[in-house]
C-alpha cells in the first residue's frame, strides 16, 4: 500500500541534505552490505540457482522458455530496480489475459546463507527523499534478478484471466526465463496513450486499470494515488511542490493488485499462506481526517462515505493533494498473518482498504515477503507442498515485516519532521491566524496537534501546564517556536 513519497533535490552540503544523513545514523540504517553478504550476492549473480521442486535445482538453460512474451516494464524514468514485468492480451471469446512476470529473486539465494539472513535483518527497501536503502545488494537488485530490457531473467510468472468485466475468473503460476522488451516511464505511456499512438498492449493497460477500478469502487475499495512531494529550495528557503500521479500509474497499480488478490485466493485455498491485512480503521482515525479536511478546505459532506470522498479529490489540487497525504495514517494499523493448516475466517483475512483478501506478491527485490509469497503461490498453483525452508520461516514472518514496517514508519515521520521543519525554518517567532486543532494528547489536553493551510504543515502544540484545554476542531492562532531540520521538530504556542 502507498506510502509517503517525498523527493529533495538539494545539493549534497545543503541544511536539508545534512539533515537526512543524520537521521540515518541516529536510526542506525545501514549503509553498506557485509563483504560476506556482498561476496555471496556477486556469486548468485555469476550463476543463480533456480529452484525446482523437491529440493532440486534448475538452470536458466532448463528452465521453460518464455522470452517469446513480448513483455515491458513501467517504472519511473532511471529506475533499476525493476521487480515487474507485464504483457497484456485479449482472449478469444471475450475477456482478458494479463501475464505478469514477478523477479525471482528466491533464485539467487541460499536459505540460511548470509544474503538471506541480511534480508531478513533489512526486511524492506527504506526511502528516503535524497535516496533510498535497498534491500538487496544492487548485483542483484538492479542486475542479475532486475527484468532489465532485452535480458533473459529468471522469474515467477502470473498468467491471470479475467472475463469482459476484468473480474478474475482463471489463475495460474509457474517459474519460467522471461525477456522483457522494453523499460518504459509513466509519462511516456500516458503520452502515447492519450495521443493514440499506443499499441494493444497498453491501450489494453488502460481498458483493464478501469475496469478494476470499477470493481474496486463497487467493493467499497480505497485506493490512495499519493502525490509526490517535491522539497524545492530557492535562494535559501524552502517550498513545497505536489506531483499528481498520472492515471497510468494507477492503472498499472491496478494490475499489481490484480496480483495480490489472487495471490491471496490462491494461499486461502491451499491453506498455507501469509496475507497483508488491514482492520476497519477506528472511530477516532476518521475523525482526525474529517479536522484535517476542515483545515485543508477539503469537501467532505457528512452524508459521503470515505470511500467516496477519495474518488472525488483531484490529486492536481494543492489542498487536495495534502490531504491524500494524511489519509496514508489510516494504514497505520496493517499487518501480516501468516497461517500452515488452518486458514483464517473471513474477517481476519480482509485487508480493509482492498476489501478482499490480500497479500505482498509483486515486489520481492524491494519487499522480504513477497519471496515468499512467490514460493506459496507457485507450491498452490502446481498442487504441491511448499518448500521446507519456506514452512520453517513461516510462523517468524509477521515478526520480521513488523521490524520492517516500524523502522519504515521511523523513517517516514523523520523525514516528515525534517521537510517540515525546512519549509518552516525561516519563520520562527511568526504568527499564523488559522491553525486547527486536529488532535489532543490522550494524557494532556494542553498538548496536541494543528493543522496549517499555508503552509500545509503539521506541529506540535503545547500550552501551559495550568493553561485552558486545546480546543479540538477549533481554529486557533499560534507562534511557530521551533523549525529546525534535524534538531527541533516544528512546534507552535498559542497567541
Amino acid at each position: 500500500m502507498p506510502r509517503r513519497h517525498m523527493h529533495v533535490t538539494d545539493a549534497a552540503e545543503a541544511p536539508l541534505r545534512a539533515a537526512l544523513r543524520e537521521l540515518r545514523g541516529q536510526l542506525e540504517i545501514p549503509d553498506h552490505f557485509p563483504p560476506s553478504v556482498q561476496a555471496e550476492a556477486d556469486s548468485a549473480a555469476r550463476a543463480p540457482r533456480i529452484p525446482a521442486g523437491d529440493g532440486a535445482v534448475a538452470t536458466e538453460h532448463t528452465l521453460e522458455d518464455a522470452t517469446d512474451l513480448p513483455l515491458f516494464t513501467i517504472d519511473p524514468p532511471g529506475s533499476r530496480d525493476l521487480d515487474q514485468a507485464m504483457f497484456l492480451s485479449r482472449r478469444n471469446g471475450g475477456g482478458f489475459r494479463v501475464h505478469y512476470a514477478i523477479a525471482d529473486i528466491a533464485s539467487f539465494m541460499t536459505p540460511g546463507g548470509a544474503l538471506d539472513a541480511e534480508a531478513h535483518h533489512r526486511v524492506t527497501t527504506l526511502y528516503f527523499p535524497d535516496e533510498r536503502v535497498p534491500l538487496h545488494p544492487p548485483a542483484l537488485s538492479e542486475g542479475a534478478a532486475s527484468l532489465l530490457p532485452d535480458q533473459d531473467r529468471p522469474a515467477v510468472l502470473w498468467q491471470l484471466d479475467l472475463d469482459e468485466y476484468g473480474a478474475l475468473d482463471g489463475t495460474s503460476v509457474r517459474r519460467a526465463l522471461v525477456r522483457s522488451r522494453a523499460g518504459l516511464d509513466y509519462a511516456g505511456v500516458q503520452r502515447i496513450i492519450d495521443d493514440k499512438t499506443a499499441e494493444e498492449p497498453l491501450v489494453l493497460l488502460r481498458e483493464i486499470g478501469l475496469l478494476r477500478q470499477e470493481l474496486e469502487a463497487a467493493r467499497g475499495a480505497i485506493s490512495l494515488n499519493v502525490p509526490q512531494q517535491e522539497i524545492v529550495e530557492h535562494n535559501g528557503r524552502y517550498t513545497l511542490v505536489h506531483r499528481a500521479p498520472l492515471p497510468a500509474e494507477g492503472w498499472n497499480a491496478q494490475i499489481s493488485l490484480l496480483t495480490g488478490m489472487a495471490a491471496a485466493n490462491l494461499m486461502l485455498a491451499s491453506g498455507t499462506g501469509i496475507l497483508r491485512t488491514l482492520p476497519t480503521a477506528p472511530d477516532g482515525s476518521v475523525a482526525r481526517l474529517k479536522l484535517t479536511a476542515r483545515a485543508l478546505g477539503v469537501d467532505w459532506p457528512h452524508h459521503t462515505s470515505y470511500d467516496k470522498l477519495i474518488r472525488s479529490l483531484d490529486p492536481q489540487r494543492a489542498t487536495h493533494a495534502a490531504f491524500l497525504q494524511e489519509c496514508t495514517t489510516l494504514l497505520r494499523g496493517v499487518g501480516y498473518t501468516a497461517f500452515d493448516g488452518t486458514p483464517p475466517t473471513a474477517s481476519q483475512a480482509q485487508h480493509a482498504a482492498v476489501a478482499a483478501p490480500y497479500a505482498h506478491a509483486t515486489a520481492p527485490l524491494r519487499r522480504l515477503v513477497d519471496r515468499y509469497t512467490s514460493e506459496l503461490c507457485l507450491a498452490a498453483s502446481a498442487g504441491t507442498a511448499p518448500p521446507e525452508w519456506v514452512r520453517t520461516a513461516l510462523p517468524g514472518l509477521p515478526a520480521d515485516m513488523e521490524t520492517g514496517t516500524r523502522r519504515a514508519n521511523q523513517v517516514e515521520r523523520g523525514c516528515v519532521d525534517l521537510v517540515e521543519a525546512a519549509l518552516l525554518r525561516d519563520r520562527v517567532g511568526e504568527t499564523f491566524d488559522h491553525a486547527l486543532v486536529v488532535d489532543l494528547d490522550e494524557r494532556d489536553p494542553t498538548k496536541g496537534t494543528v493543522q496549517l493551510y499555508d503552509p500545509v504543515v503539521i506541529g506540535h502544540i503545547d500550552t501551559t501546564p495550568e493553561g485552558p484545554p486545546l480546543p479540538l476542531g477549533h481554529y486557533v492562532r499560534v507562534r511557530l517556536t521551533e523549525a529546525d531540520p534535524g534538531r527541533a521538530a516544528v512546534r507552535f504556542i498559542p497567541v
